[in-house]
């Protein structure tokens, strides 16, 4: 694939992370930042994992720079859809 492909893969990915974490957030019962960000460490996990096991597979595997990327935004993908639902607790609080 393309670098440019591989670019909007990530961006995609990334969103994915955010609303993923965020329905993690809004499902959990308490403390809703902990399980989005146990959803982003086994995300991380996961893709250091796969990062490992294909790093030197030749090209069809891609060039190192994404699974990299992956690995580095796994955990602020996390965070911000844990923080997207805190602050919406936040408002719902004071209201």
């Amino acid at each position: 694939m393309a670098n440019s492909l591989l670019l909007l893969a990530t961006i995609y990915r990334c969103i994915y992370g955010v609303l993923g974490s965020y329905v993690t957030a809004r499902l959990a019962p308490s403390r809703p930042m902990m399980h989005a960000l146990v959803l982003g460490c086994l995300g991380c996990a996961v893709t250091i994992l796969g990062a490992v096991m294909t790093w030197n597979r030749g090209p069809a595997f891609g060039p190192h720079w994404y699974p990299i990327a992956l690995i580095v935004t796994a955990l602020p993908c996390a965070w911000a859809g844990g923080k997207t639902r805190e602050m919406q607790l936040l408002g719902q609080r004071e209201q």
